[in-house]
């Protein structure tokens, strides 16, 4: 039963967004390209661990399962290690489902998966804050680390998330990343690039790969780094991943619509750089956007229950906090230590009425006439739908093409958003 009457609703509009789109075409031939120049640096016979995380990464599975064919080449013995903190349940077998999940098992990239929660301690920062590295991982000949360079969801710095955040929080396991988490996002601008460089003295890492995504969730460049350039290179390529980066059309939203969240979309479920939510005592807030209330409809199949970052949000439906597995989302939420995401939103009974009740406590402003944005996640922003008081301030912008007609919001016999209609 809905909690007050039904209210009239704006009338939406799909667009599209025109975002900067570089494209790396052949995965394959990059990744041999830009790893060539470090295969000599393997002996033969050696036992080289590629590290790979749990983010939705696009081309994961395609980029590991090519360093995998380069390294056998040089006659050297590859397999995976899930580098993922304490996603995964912090079990050994859970961050392997991850990796599944992603089509990451030995026969699609060539390597056994080799999963392990066991961590052991190389070396402490400040006197107080211990590194730990994943025990297999330690044991190789060589390390390979890879992943995507972004801005990242809790902090911003010179280095945020990519080849040092995946050595430091992902390697380190459930107990690494406790370690370096319990000080806060103000230690993270500290903590991760000096454990990387402990790790990088430490462990026999060779070389890492790092991508860069455009705004369409593809992969715009490949690059391989070798270990004594990781942190100078890497500054570089979060500056670019900035550049890419898509965005809302407006900076002020009275609702903001996401259809879905999760891990593999964000590591806070929803991008805060996109939302413009931090939510992390001492953290200051983003400038823009602007937004008054965010509604979220569902998880992503790909998140496995994991709902960590849910708090960014003001309602949730009903569907999705059933489908939240709460030990899991409470291990992840309480390992980031950043409490007031984790905090569990106003529950409505369906999306309709979600919406409804966002609307309705936007403060003086006419529920018809509100600016209402809807997107599927934060990673897909070229396709989203806005509100007839949004048309007339973004028609005839370079960057935003009206693909569609102004029409009602179609709810289905459950009162959810009728599926043909979800982005």
């Amino acid at each position: 039963m809905s909690v007050r009457e039904e209210i009239k609703m704006p009338r939406m509009v799909k667009i599209r967004q025109k975002f900067p789109r570089p494209v790396c075409v052949d995965i394959a031939s990059e990744v041999k390209k830009e790893v060539a120049q470090f295969l000599h640096k393997l002996p033969s016979e050696a036992r080289v661990a590629i590290a790979v995380g749990s983010r939705g990464i696009s081309n994961i599975k395609e980029v590991a399962a090519a360093v995998v064919q380069e390294v056998k080449r040089c006659e050297a013995k590859p397999f995976i290690v899930p580098a993922m903190g304490s996603h995964g349940g912090a079990t050994a077998e859970g961050q392997k489902k991850v990796l599944e999940s992603y089509g990451i098992n030995e026969h699609s990239v060539g390597a056994p998966i080799v999963s392990s929660m066991e961590v052991i301690r190389i070396g402490i920062l400040n006197n107080s804050v211990p590194v730990y590295f994943d025990k297999n991982a330690s044991q190789a000949d060589a390390i390979i680390p890879i992943n995507r360079v972004k801005p990242h969801t809790d902090f911003h710095d010179e280095i945020e998330s990519g080849i040092a955040k995946i050595m430091v929080i992902g390697l380190g396991k459930h107990k690494g990343a406790l370690s370096i988490h319990r000080h806060g996002a103000a230690g993270l601008h500290h903590l991760i690039p000096a454990a990387a460089r402990l790790i990088t003295e430490k462990m026999p890492i060779v070389f890492g790969v790092a991508m860069v995504e455009n705004a369409y969730h593809e992969t715009a460049l490949i690059k391989a780094i070798g270990r004594d350039e990781l942190e100078e290179k890497e500054k570089k390529l979060l500056l670019k991943a900035k550049e890419l980066m898509p965005h809302l059309p407006s900076d002020e939203i009275d609702v903001l619509i996401v259809e879905e969240m999760g891990k593999n979309i964000s590591g806070s479920g929803m991008d805060t750089n996109i939302i413009g939510r931090m939510m992390i005592l001492g953290e200051k807030e983003p400038s823009s956007p602007q937004i008054k209330r965010i509604v979220i409809l569902d998880l992503s199949q790909e998140t496995h229950g994991n709902a960590a970052g849910l708090g960014l949000a003001d309602f949730i439906t009903r569907k999705l906090f059933k489908k939240m597995n709460y030990e899991v989302s409470l291990i992840n939420t309480l390992t980031a230590r950043f409490i007031i995401r984790g905090k569990i939103p106003l529950t409505l009974n369906n999306d309709r009425e979600a919406i409804e009740i966002a609307l309705d406590t936007c403060w003086g402003v006419q529920s018809e006439k509100a600016r209402v944005v809807r997107i599927k996640n934060t990673l897909k922003l070229d396709e989203v739908y806005i509100s007839e008081a949004l048309t007339e301030e973004l028609t005839g912008r370079d960057d935003i093409e009206i693909i569609g007609k102004l029409e009602e919001m179609r709810f289905d016999e459950q009162r959810d958003l009728a599926r043909s209609s979800l982005l």
